[in-house]
């Protein structure tokens, strides 16, 4: 082009309608300080915007976790930065919180918005790590006077059909929290065999059509089908499951879809084996009488808290246990439909 060729202003594609369903478009939501009305009124209708995390339990977190200035802390896992954000209000810039994230793609928005507030790395340390590696972090601090650990998936990473978690929108059958380590969903479903996939399902989901999702799967691969987006799985379940009777085959299929995803997500990630060795490096990390707030959103994740929870109050390395889940309020679930599944165990170090 000539360099004194005029440059063509190119205009944003107009905003369509009030909702528009692309992700792309909802430049409003993935605004949100500059349309703040927009944000609002997609909270009110129990929605979460695109692009941003409502954090869940954020009262019943820091009534347990009761922070105070100078202290030092962990968020195992960073996210948005919501919870972080509230636990940074309570130090009051005395102290210093460290927070690790996996996710290279949110990490650097996350610390953005962060730094934006006041809060550099004079009180905050963001590293990208996953929290299966929390003894790392101990090379640069002494024990932690609280931890938080959010299990759940964020909402950006939801939202964003580019990283294929959900089934309800086209996108590459990826699923990592880390794209560039290890390999996609839709690569470990071209390598696994039909008992192993059956396996997953029911281990990692609780999948009650394992058997008939797991074989359509792998039928459909030794055909040549290449089942590299979230679609076309979606596809794949819903033709498998079109013997459930016509009454509860829409729901049925839905709720197999999600966790079929929940599954690979978890088998891609390691998640599981994640999870397990926080649990197992917790109570190194944590100073005497040390507080440790949890959040799961399904069994698998719930059941492997409250083992090791329990255990080690059986072994004195914790003083004292939830003695039961702690749920978000009803109004919250209301205000967050995401909130529904949580679960929250919290243990204090001996």
């Amino acid at each position: 082009m000539d360099d004194n060729q005029e440059k063509v202003h190119k205009r944003r594609v107009r905003y369509k309608g009030k909702y528009p369903k692309s992700y792309k478009d909802k430049y409003k939501e993935l605004n949100p300080e500059k349309y703040g009305d927009t944000i609002t009124h997609v909270i009110q209708k129990g929605s979460t915007p695109a692009g941003m995390h409502i954090s869940i339990c954020v009262n019943e977190i820091l009534d347990f976790l009761q922070i105070k200035p100078g202290q030092i802390g962990l968020d195992a896992t960073l996210g948005y930065g919501g919870h972080t954000l509230e636990m940074l209000k309570c130090l009051d810039f005395k102290g210093h919180l460290y927070a690790l994230d996996i996710d290279p793609v949110e990490l650097p928005k996350t610390r953005e918005r962060l730094e934006k507030l006041g809060y550099d790395e004079k009180i905050l340390t963001i590293k990208q790590l996953n929290f299966s590696n929390i003894d790392l972090v101990m090379d640069e601090t002494e024990q932690f006077n609280f931890v938080l650990a959010d299990l759940g998936v964020s909402s950006m990473q939801i939202d964003n059909p580019e990283r294929g978690f959900s089934y309800k929108k086209e996108g590459p059958l990826d699923l990592r929290m880390n794209p560039e380590v290890g390999v996609s969903a839709a690569t470990r479903l071209r390598r696994i065999s039909q008992p192993a996939l059956e396996g997953m399902l029911i281990e990692n989901a609780d999948e009650p059509h394992a058997e008939v999702i797991s074989k359509a799967i792998i039928s459909e691969i030794k055909k040549g089908t290449h089942i590299n987006t979230t679609t076309k799985l979606q596809q794949i379940i819903n033709d498998a499951l079109q013997f459930i009777p016509k009454g509860n085959r829409d729901k049925e299929i839905k709720k197999s879809c999600q966790r079929s995803f929940q599954a690979l997500r978890i088998d891609v990630n390691r998640e599981f084996e994640a999870i397990y060795n926080f649990l197992e490096k917790l109570p190194d990390i944590l100073a005497p009488g040390g507080r440790v707030a949890i959040l799961s959103f399904h069994s698998g994740e719930d059941r492997l808290v409250k083992k090791s929870f329990k255990r080690l109050l059986r072994e004195g390395v914790y003083k004292e246990i939830a003695s039961d889940i702690i749920r978000p309020s009803a109004e919250e679930c209301s205000i967050n439909r995401r909130a529904r599944s949580t679960k929250m165990r919290w243990a204090i170090k001996a």
